[in-house]
């Protein structure tokens, strides 16, 4: 039993890890700013490391540095935090799938929680079911590799998936125990890694109070007398941008898509969608107060993956009281069995009779997106994460 019986909660030291931060693009950033502010608010310490491309308190990981988890350890010692939480995303930190030997696969934080004596909250970004590992999987657009070496590296791809499925289901599973929690924004992931404590992507409104709609869309010069349904994010193939390219819009609607350039990888799909009732605005990454006008403008949000952990536009277009139309994968059939959308096969004729369902039985969805909005205010959300803290600093073996 160690000598420290007793933390104030509220002034808890937390070492929070995020290889991406803002200004650096991407959701897994976005969200670790907005809880860092939440908890300060509510009184926690809140250090934070990243990329140096971040505005952390400190940097000097990365995707690519290799001892990331001795930047953290001395780290660890420097400040001598009463926890470290951790945003994990595999890709942020390095993952290396062994094309021989799964129990080699790894990322390059691993050695961090293999040595860290102190305890360690996980927000897990990237947990899936096979189907959708398998899924993440996509063709090869390097045209100097020829048909040949394309086909080749594809079937590379599919094999490291297929091998190291469960090895990294472990990378996950193995970081929750004795001083060890985790924190996932499904229940569906909560049974992937068991023991992992449900809390809800926060998600707010960047503008107060909420704009009328007609002044909302002229910022983007959208027409006044139409529903939009709204598809924002990384122009990448789990996205889905292939469905909205074949749907037939169905009268009174328009699709509008904004999409930015996915740093991490180099895939080339086409931004050519070809039809007058679907609208491009090409505005790339927007800010918060941006983004916020945008969601404002839109009367449903259209999220048809192929693949997702946990979507933060979703969360964020539920903030701003849109139901939402999607692919019928784990996550999202969870929130559309609550009421808040729809989740159909993904199939372009399918969301074409979706958005008329919608449209059919809007004001219920609107209802029912209305009362679950209240669980994502940050407020909230810190306040579960500063009780987790003190039940795990302030635990039976403290």
């Amino acid at each position: 039993m160690g000598t420290k019986l007793w933390v104030d909660f509220y002034n808890l030291r937390v070492l929070m890890v995020s290889s991406e931060y803002p200004p650096m693009q991407g959701g897994v950033g976005r969200y670790c700013k907005k809880l860092v502010n939440a908890l300060r608010m509510e009184g926690t310490e809140v250090l934070v490391i990243s990329n140096r491309s971040g505005d952390g308190d400190f940097d000097g990981i990365s995707p690519t540095n290799l001892n990331t988890s001795q930047v953290l350890l001395r780290l660890e010692q420097e400040i001598k935090p009463d926890l470290v939480h951790v945003q994990y995303e595999h890709g942020l930190y390095g993952i290396h799938l062994d094309p021989i030997s799964p129990r080699k696969t790894h990322t390059n934080i691993e050695l961090f929680y293999h040595n860290s004596k102190i305890p360690i909250v996980t927000t897990f970004h990237s947990a899936y079911t096979f189907k959708e590992w398998m899924n993440l999987v996509i063709p090869v657009s390097n045209r100097r590799l020829g048909r040949f070496g394309r086909l080749l590296r594809m079937g590379y791809d599919y094999w490291t998936h297929l091998l190291n499925y469960k090895s990294f289901r472990l990378l996950n599973t193995v970081k929750i125990g004795p001083k060890r929690e985790g924190v996932v924004f499904a229940k569906y992931l909560s049974r992937i890694i068991p023991g992992s404590h449900l809390i809800y992507h926060g998600a707010e409104p960047s503008i107060f109070p909420e704009p009328d709609k007609r002044e909302a869309r002229k910022t983007f010069s959208l027409q006044a007398d139409i529903k939009i349904a709204l598809a924002t994010g990384f122009m990448t193939a789990t996205k889905g941008w292939d469905i909205i390219r074949k749907m037939k819009v169905p009268a009174g609607w328009k699709i509008v898509i904004n999409t930015s350039r996915n740093h991490y990888n180099k895939e080339r799909i086409t931004t050519n969608f070809g039809s007058r009732d679907i609208i491009n605005l090409n505005k790339g990454f927007l800010n918060d107060e941006e983004l916020s006008l945008l969601y404002y403008s839109a009367d449903a949000l259209i999220l048809p993956y192929k693949v997702t952990s946990a979507s933060g536009v979703m969360f964020d277009g539920l903030a701003h009281n849109l139901p939402f139309i999607s692919s019928n994968i784990e996550f999202f059939k969870e929130f559309s069995q609550l009421g808040l959308g729809i989740s159909i096969e993904r199939d372009p004729g399918e969301f074409s009779r979706a958005l008329i369902k919608l449209e059919r039985d809007y004001e219920n969805y609107k209802n029912a997106v209305e009362t679950f909005r209240k669980n994502l205010l940050w407020k909230e959300v810190a306040s579960k994460h500063i009780l987790l803290y003190k039940s795990i600093v302030d635990g039976p073996d403290s």
